[in-house]
Parts: structure tokens; sequence; C-alpha cells
């Protein structure tokens, strides 16, 4: 099964759904958060693996149709909230939610307390995503290799530039969420990796452990617009340019791959209003020889390689 040949499930094709079925969407919710929270692993490829990625897609996509703001400003209620499917959102919606709380703490401990380990299983995670990512093209050519290339050059120079230290506005929350939100529901890269590009991981992890609601509610909001904007142009994009989407793509993710080389020297820092010291500018560096640690992170990428290439086995096998 491909996202450019998804059709939208028709009202004959829904059925209606058991308690038993909202749980089973409660989890599939789960490991989809999961998948998100982690920089690397697609939450849209989860939603691909586990069949509902289709119903998620035009789900979405339904919030800004017009079909769904007439029933609404109409008030009828009922027909707008079949239109976008609502109790299949929320089912998904909430297990989404429960992934985020249960598993931020320790991504945040780690982040702090060994992040050459977290920053290993992280670059083993995406190298193996730009592989799968690349597979989706049949036949390369020069055009597309050249796309790759380029994409490839400016993500490296792009998140070269991106301070450690970005601002935690508002509207810069606002940003980061819409464009995060839009890698859950594309297969290949996830939400939380685009947190990292744009420097508000550690921040939105925090805000998730602090109960920092008005952080988290300007971060919702952002993911809010992102999802239902991309949702109405990715069936578009994939269906019109697919081969040059996934070739930028690619090429995006290989060069970005400099964010999250595990080891860094600082090179330069600056006091926030805390008084804590934060690096501003970091340069990567080889491993310090074959150490304990050294060791423990090898493996530990290797892992994160090997558990995308499973789950796009699993998708493959699945869509045949």
């Amino acid at each position: 099964m491909n996202p450019t040949t998804l059709q939208h499930p028709s009202s004959e094709q829904r059925v209606d759904r058991t308690w038993k079925h909202y749980l089973g969407l409660v989890a599939r919710g789960f490991a989809m958060g999961s998948a998100d929270v982690v920089p690397g692993v697609s939450g849209g490829t989860m939603a691909f693996i586990l069949g509902i990625y289709a119903e998620l897609i035009f789900s979405i996509r339904a919030i800004g149709r017009r079909e769904f703001w007439d029933a609404l400003l109409h008030l009828r209620l009922k027909e707008a909230l079949w239109a976008i499917n609502l109790p299949f959102l929320l089912a998904l919606g909430s297990g989404i939610i429960l992934a985020f709380l249960s598993l931020a703490k320790g991504l945040e401990w780690m982040l702090e307390n060994k992040p050459v380990y977290i920053w290993s299983f992280f670059f083993g995670l995406v190298l193996a995503s730009i592989i799968t990512v690349a597979r989706r093209i049949k036949q390369w050519t020069v055009i597309l290799l050249t796309a790759l290339i380029l994409a490839a050059v400016g993500a490296y120079l792009l998140v070269g530039a991106v301070p450690a230290q970005t601002p935690d506005t508002f509207l810069y929350v606002f940003f980061s969420g819409a464009l995060a939100s839009t890698a859950m529901i594309l297969p290949g890269i996830s939400g939380a990796f685009i947190l990292v590009l744009l420097g508000k991981y550690q921040f939105a992890l925090s805000a998730v452990n602090q109960r920092d609601v008005l952080s988290l509610l300007v971060l919702a909001a952002g993911a809010g617009v992102g999802l239902v904007t991309f949702a109405q142009v990715l069936g578009w994009l994939f269906r019109k340019h697919h081969d040059l989407t996934v070739a930028i793509l690619t090429g995006f993710m290989l060069g970005s791959l400099r964010k999250l080389w595990p080891w860094k020297v600082v090179v330069e820092t600056m006091t926030d209003s805390h008084g804590r010291e934060i690096p501003v500018v970091l340069h990567n560096v080889l491993p310090p020889g074959l150490t304990a640690e050294v060791g423990i992170a090898i493996i530990l990428a290797a892992i994160g390689f090997a558990a995308v290439l499973l789950l796009d086995h699993m998708a493959v096998t699945i869509g045949d």
C-alpha cells in the first residue's frame, strides 16, 4: 500500500466500533506517540504498519474541508462530528498523549545525564530511516540524485546554523509545533526529529514533565494547524511529485545527521536568564578511542538502526 494510492474510507466502509475497538485505537495511538517522541521513528510509518494510515489522513483532512464547516456552521453537530470521524481521532489522540506523558521524563533524564547514549540511538534510527525512505523510489535519475544532494547540503548547512539555544517565544513554539506535526503523518520522518532540528525537543520534554500547560497549549495549537494544513496537500504532493518529494526528503534527513552526531565539544557558551550556562556553538568530533562508552554507543546505534529496518519490513509485509 502506498500513500499515493490511498482512498477515503466511505461511509459504507465505516463500521460501528465497540469499546474494545476503541481501546485498540488507544493502543495504536500509544504506539504512534511512542514512535513520534523518539527522533528518527515516524509515527506515520507506525500508523501505516497498524493499518490506520488511510483513515487517519482523511479524518484529519476532513477538518479543513467544506463539508465539515458547512455542517458545523449550520449547527448540524452530529453530521459535523461524523464528517471528521471524531471518535476515531479522540481515541487515537488519547493514546498519543498518554505516550508523550509516560515517556518524556525518561528521555529528558537521558538527554541531561547520558547524551552520548541517547544521541547514538537516535543517530541509528535516522540513518536507517534514510534507507527506508529512499527505497520508495524505484528508479533513481540524475534529477532525483541532484535534488537529494542539494537537499542534503542545504540541510547540513542549516542544522549547523541553528543555535543550540533557540527562542522560547510563543510564536517560535507555535511554529515549531506546526512543523513538527506535519512529520507525524509523513512516513519516514518523525515530529521529534523536527523538534531536534528546531532546538525545541528538550523544551517540549520539559514542558510535559513540568506540566507547563501554557507552553503545551501553544505547541498543541501549532501542531493542530500544521496537521490540518499539511494533510490538505500531502495527497496531492505525493500524487503529482512523488519521487522528487521523496528524494528531497531523503537528502534532508541525510544532511541533518550532522545534528544527531553523538560526540561534540562546546566551543561557545552563553548564560541564560536563570544563570545557567548554555552551549551555543558545538562542533562534532571523533569518539575518544574504543572506550566502554563508545562500545555501548555503537551497540545502541545498531539497535536503533535494526529497529527501523524491522518496522519497515513489517510495513512492506503487511502492505503486500
